[in-house]
C-alpha cells in the first residue's frame, strides 16, 4: 500500500553558510551531489555553502544554483536511507526546480545550469535598486490585492506570493512597494517590511527574464515528471513537456499560489509533507495552512531520523 508523501522543496530565503554540513558530515552522499552540480556548473558551489562569504551565497545567481543542489542532496540521503518515494511533489518558487529534478524531468547538471541562468535572466531584467520585495503579515490576501491596486499609482506593484494564512510577499517599482508598505501598516499590518532580495520576483517585471527562460528551456532535454509536481502558477501537474515549459516561464511573472498547493496535497490525501533542504521555512508555512498534515523537514541527520520514523509510522498507520 502507497502512502500520500508529499515531498517539497524550499526557496530562495533558506539559504545559509554552513547549510548541510551536518547531513554531509553524516552521508558522503551530500558531497557527491554538489560534486557533480560543480563540475556542471564551472564552479565550486559547496566550497561556497560551507565557507561563504554570507554576501556572496545571498546573491542570487549563487542562491538559486545552491538551493536546488541542496534540496536534491537531502532527497538523494533520504531514498539512500530507505525513504519511500512522493507521490507528488511541490517547490517554493526555485524550489519548484529542485522538485522537477527530484522527478526526473531533467538532469541535476541540466537543472544546476537553468537554475543559474533563471538568476542571470531575472537580474538582467530589472537594473538593481529599481525593484523591490515586502512581506505583509497580518492583512487577508484581499486585502493586500487591493492594497497593491490602490498604491501602484500606475508603476508595477502585485501581490506575489500567498505563502500563508495572513502573510503575503508583494513585489514591483521600489517606490511602489515603499508606498505600499506605509499603507499595510496604516492599514493595520501586524508587519509590513521589505525583504532582503535583488528581484522583484513573481511581477510583471520579470516577463523579460521568461522570454529569456523560454529560449533556454528548449535547449535543454525535458521529460514529464514521474511522480506530479504541483505548479506554482495554477497548482497543477503538467502532463507534457510543452506544458511543464509554458508553467516555469510563467512562474517568473506570476505568484506563487503555495496556500492554495498546501491544500490539494491534502485534499488529494497527503497526511505527511517533509521540506527536503536547509532551513524549515515550509515546514512551519505547511502547518499553518493545514493542521491535520504532518510537516516535518529533513535538512540534518536528527530530522532526518524523525522523518523516517513518521514516514514508517504514517504506513503502519494506513495499513491498520
Amino acid at each position: 500500500m502507497t502512502t500520500p508523501l508529499a515531498a517539497c522543496f524550499p526557496g530562495q530565503g533558506s539559504q545559509s553558510v554552513g547549510m548541510l554540513d551536518g547531513l554531509a558530515a553524516a552521508f558522503p552522499l551530500v558531497r557527491d551531489t554538489f560534486a557533480e552540480a560543480s563540475q556542471a556548473l564551472g564552479r565550486d558551489l559547496w566550497t561556497l555553502v560551507s565557507d561563504g562569504p554570507k554576501e556572496t551565497l545571498d546573491q542570487t545567481e549563487n542562491t538559486q544554483p545552491a538551493m536546488l543542489v541542496a534540496g536534491v542532496a537531502a532527497w538523494r540521503v533520504w531514498r539512500a536511507q530507505g525513504g519511500p518515494d512522493a507521490t507528488i511533489m511541490a517547490g517554493h518558487s526555485l524550489g519548484e526546480y529542485a522538485a522537477l529534478v527530484a522527478a526526473d524531468a531533467l538532469s541535476l547538471a541540466d537543472g544546476v545550469r537553468l537554475a543559474a541562468a533563471r538568476a542571470r535572466f531575472m537580474q538582467a531584467a530589472v537594473p538593481a535598486g529599481q525593484g523591490a520585495m515586502a512581506a505583509v503579515l497580518g492583512l487577508t490576501d484581499a486585502q493586500v490585492i487591493a492594497l497593491c491596486a490602490g498604491q501602484a499609482q500606475g508603476a508595477v506593484l502585485e501581490a506575489v506570493n500567498f505563502n500563508g494564512p495572513g502573510q503575503v510577499v508583494i513585489a514591483g517599482e521600489s517606490a511602489a512597494v515603499a508606498r505600499a508598505t506605509t499603507a499595510a501598516k496604516a492599514a493595520g499590518a501586524k508587519r509590513a517590511l521589505l525583504l532582503p532580495v535583488s528581484v522583484p520576483s513573481h511581477c510583471a517585471l520579470m516577463r523579460p527574464a521568461a522570454i529569456d527562460l523560454a529560449e533556454a528551456l528548449s535547449a535543454l532535454d525535458l521529460r514529464v515528471p514521474r511522480v506530479p509536481v504541483l505548479h506554482n502558477v495554477d497548482v497543477t501537474a503538467a502532463d507534457s513537456v510543452a506544458a511543464l515549459t509554458t508553467r516555469l516561464c510563467r512562474q517568473l511573472y506570476q505568484p506563487v499560489r503555495w496556500v492554495e498547493t498546501v491544500q490539494a496535497m491534502a485534499a488529494g490525501g497527503v497526511r505527511l509533507a517533509i521540506e527536503f533542504g536547509p532551513g524549515k521555512v515550509l515546514t512551519g508555512l505547511n502547518k499553518r495552512i493545514d493542521k491535520t498534515m504532518i510537516t516535518l523537514p529533513v535538512c540534518d541527520p536528527e530530522t532526518l531520523d524523525q522523518a523516517l520514523a513518521a514516514a514508517l509510522e504514517t504506513t503502519a498507520h494506513a495499513q491498520r
